[in-house]
C-alpha cells in the first residue's frame, strides 16, 4: 500500500521530520513522498496533523 500527500497538506513539515527513511520532501506547494524511498511504515500518516496523507 503506497501513500500520497493530498491537497489538504499545510506544508508544515511534520511528516518529513518524522519519516525514518527520509522519503518525504518539500515540493512546489505541498510535501511529496518519494515512492522508491518509502518503506510504507505509516509513520507519516500517524503524524500528519491535517490527515493529508492517505493510501493510494
Amino acid at each position: 500500500m503506497a501513500f500520497k500527500i493530498t491537497e489538504e497538506c499545510l506544508a508544515c513539515g511534520v511528516c518529513a521530520d518524522e519519516c525514518p527513511n527520509g522519503a518525504i520532501s518539500e515540493g512546489e506547494e505541498i510535501f511529496v513522498i518519494d515512492q522508491d524511498a518509502c518503506s510504507e511504515c505509516g509513520t507519516c500518516v500517524d503524524t500528519c496533523p491535517n490527515s493529508a496523507i492517505v493510501e493510494e
